[in-house]
């Protein structure tokens, strides 16, 4: 007798869904959104699910036209992050194409005009909306000195979320702030990672050779975007005490990434090597060649580097938030500080040098366990989260007809 996988039986036993996914980034960008979004598209599709996109034109696809599983908009450039857009309001072109093929549920996972106009279409229709919460765009605001800006970002974030079904966070620590700050009905979808990508086989030491490192000497690393949200500051202030407190240990400092900050830092750290943007097995292969990340972002929802860095074999120095407070045991797989604490963020990393086999076991510690932090749990949970909604989620009363073309946000 036949015994069909687990998986498998459940797929072909139970009904697909029109699931909808609005986003205004997407793949082949580079970001945890686009990262993680094409994970999620991906992993529903393999399930036997319809999965409709609706996103900005890309530069790959300016002559594609749009099918039942892609719907293009035109899409702004968004300042300060070059090769993103906010996507164009599409309301009315919305409401005709889910008029003659409703989804069965949407996930917005972008708050632009795209993500708003999508919202109101969904709830003109009556179609249940489970949104996420990818960005903590009221921490940039206060990064680039904008207080009141956050504060109005806040209050248009909590309106855009409270009428979903359902919003998803990534991480306890960033439910947590939205409950405090009055967000309704926040469910929990983590992220993961590809162990077999990222990979501490992947170490190649010819790249550690061109660093002028030997396997004995000490590979710096940093991976992300380049921009005053992400606190590098602290990368160079860290980097430089590591330096000042083993000055006999040779170090090299590793960026990888691009942003508006670059240009700066490279005069800042005239001794570090830049890679700028890479993907896929170059990206993997600079992971595994590293052997301390540093991570002092304080606005990430979640941050995907951080698994990606530990599922490569690496001792992580983070601050003990999203990704970190999951995933990472203090002294057993990686190294936390308080959030904030910069003092505290640099005797962490000085710490995790202090002795080469506490760091070689800490780093076997963070493989073990991100190896088995993989996609397919969160995609059937995600699964489960849209499902839910369909047979369960509260009746979307119809919002009032609005001014043609106007998209302030109200009921």
């Amino acid at each position: 007798m036949t015994t069909w996988p687990t998986v498998t039986l459940w797929v072909m036993t139970t009904a697909s869904l029109h699931i909808t996914l609005i986003t205004e980034t997407f793949p082949p960008e580079i970001n945890g959104v686009a990262n993680t979004l094409g994970r999620l598209c991906e992993g529903l599709r393999a399930r036997g699910h319809q999965v409709e996109l609706v996103r900005p034109r890309q530069g790959c696809d300016q002559s594609r036209p749009s099918d039942d599983a892609l719907l293009l908009c035109r899409g702004w450039p968004l300042p300060g992050y070059p090769g993103l857009q906010w996507g164009q309001s599409s309301m009315h072109k919305l409401l005709r194409r889910w008029t003659r093929q409703r989804p069965d549920v949407l996930y917005i996972a972008t708050e632009g005009p795209l993500g708003l106009s999508a919202l109101r279409a969904a709830r003109r229709l009556g179609i249940s909306v489970v949104s996420g919460f990818h960005t903590n765009f009221q921490q940039y605001s206060n990064q680039y000195g904008l207080s009141l800006l956050s504060r109005m970002v806040t209050h248009y974030l909590r309106w855009f979320h409270n009428r979903s079904t359902l919003t998803l966070v990534p991480s306890t620590s960033q439910r947590v702030e939205l409950e405090r700050r009055n967000f309704e009905r926040l469910g929990m979808l983590s992220r993961g990672v590809d162990s077999q990508l990222f990979h501490p086989a992947k170490r190649d030491h010819a790249l550690r050779e061109s660093w002028a490192l030997n396997s004995e000497q000490i590979a710096v690393l940093h991976v992300g975007r380049l921009a005053q949200e992400k606190n590098l500051g602290l990368l160079k202030r860290c980097f430089d005490t590591l330096q000042d407190t083993y000055p006999l240990r040779q170090m090299k400092l590793i960026v990888v990434g691009d942003g508006p900050q670059r240009g700066m830092l490279e005069k800042e750290l005239p001794e570090a090597i830049f890679c700028g943007t890479l993907r896929g097995e170059e990206l993997a292969r600079h992971y595994a060649s590293g052997d301390v990340f540093l991570f002092p972002s304080l606005t990430e929802t979640f941050g995907n580097v951080v698994l990606e860095a530990m599922a490569s074999g690496l001792g992580v120095v983070a601050y003990d938030q999203a990704a970190a407070t999951q995933h990472i045991r203090h002294g057993y797989n990686g190294v936390l500080a308080m959030p904030g604490d910069e003092d505290a963020f640099c005797d962490a990393a000085n710490w995790l040098l202090e002795d080469a086999e506490s760091l070689r076991r800490m780093r076997l510690n963070a493989r073990q366990h991100a190896s088995r932090q993989g996609w397919p749990a969160i995609i059937e949970q995600f699964e489960r989260q849209l499902r839910g909604v369909c047979k369960d989620g509260h009746p979307v009363p119809a919002l009032s007809p609005l001014t043609p073309g106007s998209s302030t946000p109200h009921d």
